[in-house]
């Protein structure tokens, strides 16, 4: 194999499976001086952005913008976001030293604030999803609110790190949000902020619904934590003599791309789990280990609030026919970040490649799309109804009729 093609599978191979890979300065005592690293955000940005167009610009015109004018640190973290800002990527952003942090303290398992998953799309500040069991999700917050005012001030034109700094706070204080919900009026909440503990998988029974007795119930709320492969293995084993099961990915976020894939690994059988597809168009396919876990037939459950790592699950097991899909189509996220850190403390999350399902389907701004599609209104919700998991149930009664089933002993 020529030495330069092995080389840059081995680069690509490390960045999925190691998603927040530490970029150390080439020249530390440089970077920590305000214009080096405004220098070094130009340069991660040059060699690493997945469009080497960086949007169909000039990039060198960026490089040398604010000499002169860049006095401290705060400058510096300006002119950085300002120059991100031009990529029109609202994956591709700077964190401060303190945003850092709190990200970092989230993937360790736990932060401070109200639980919700936010993001910016066509201009408008959303949830995309509450995390369950927190202030958030208590308080009656949903996926694809809209979030007008944080404290009476508005959120038009903010970016999602300025939201997320508003809504976090001190255990024990209060937070008020403005939300604007299709079909209704828009509504204030006040919530108290907490310490969110991310525990990402519950088997519990569903607070609306209700799961047949011989079939088993996996909620995966979140894939941010570094404990939620581990969590979902134990799962599994508990569950392994249900005839089926369900694995609820609805208002699942996503998180860790590494997490999607190990999860996917104990359900596939050497089949293809993603694609990535980095800005010189080289393709580097991630496959099952051939370790799989259980035969149980599955059907998993989506919604618009089910996004990245979410997607990446329920495409693989869609397209590997592992599974059926139901609900709603999910949000198209179908880009992969890489944080580099910076000198002083802070990070930038890159996009650097765009992952494809394993049939090839790019997926981003898009959605995975359900096998059967099947709406949960309001007056579901108000009548203690869940139609998604009620078909959910059907068809995999349906599937348990049709299959021999045999778990493997999990090792």
């Amino acid at each position: 194999m020529d030495i330069k093609l092995m080389l840059k599978k081995l680069s690509i191979i490390i960045s999925i499976i190691v998603l927040f890979f530490v970029t150390n300065a080439s020249n530390p005592a440089l970077a920590v001086i305000p214009q080096g690293l405004y220098d070094k955000a130009w340069r991660l940005i040059s060699t690493k952005y997945v469009d080497e167009t960086q949007n169909q610009q000039n990039w060198e015109r960026w490089r040398h913008k604010y000499d002169n004018v860049i006095k401290d640190e705060e400058d510096a973290y300006v002119a950085i976001s300002t120059m991100i800002d031009s990529l029109g990527d609202v994956y591709t952003k700077f964190l401060t030293p303190k945003e850092y942090k709190e990200e970092s303290e989230s993937i360790q398992g736990s932060l401070k604030g109200i639980g919700v998953q936010i993001g910016v799309r066509d201009g408008k500040l959303l949830i995309i999803a509450p995390l369950e069991d927190t202030p958030g999700e208590r308080a009656g917050l949903k996926s694809e609110d809209e979030i007008l005012e944080i404290d009476n001030q508005s959120t038009k034109g903010i970016t999602v790190e300025a939201a997320a700094d508003k809504i976090r706070g001190p255990e024990g204080t209060s937070v008020k949000l403005l939300i604007k919900r299709k079909g209704e009026e828009n509504k204030e909440y006040v919530i108290q902020r907490a310490n969110i503990e991310l525990k990402s998988v519950s088997i519990k029974a569903p607070k609306i619904g209700k799961v047949d007795d011989n079939l088993g119930y996996i909620r995966l709320s979140s894939f941010i934590s570094r404990n939620a492969a581990g969590e979902f293995q134990q799962a599994l084993n508990t569950l392994k003599d249900k005839d089926g099961l369900i694995i609820d990915l609805r208002s699942n976020p996503g998180g860790l791309l590494t997490n999607a894939i190990y999860i996917a690994d104990m359900l596939l059988d050497s089949k293809v789990i993603v694609s990535t597809v980095d800005r010189d168009g080289y393709k580097e396919t991630q496959k099952s280990m051939a370790q799989m876990v259980t035969r149980q037939p599955i059907v998993v459950l989506i919604d618009g609030g089910s996004a990245s790592a979410s997607e990446i699950l329920s495409g693989a097991l869609k397209d590997n026919k592992r599974a059926i899909i139901v609900g709603k189509k999910s949000f198209g996220k179908g880009l992969v970040q890489e944080i580099n850190r910076l000198p002083d403390g802070s990070a930038m999350h890159i996009t650097i490649q765009k992952y494809l399902t394993p049939n090839g389907i790019d997926i981003n701004k898009k959605g995975i799309i359900p096998d059967y599609v099947v709406e949960l209104k309001e007056e579901d919700l108000k009548a203690k109804k869940d139609p998604q998991l009620a078909k959910a149930c059907e068809i995999l009664q349906q599937q348990v009729h049709k299959n021999t089933n045999i778990t493997v002993e999990l090792k």
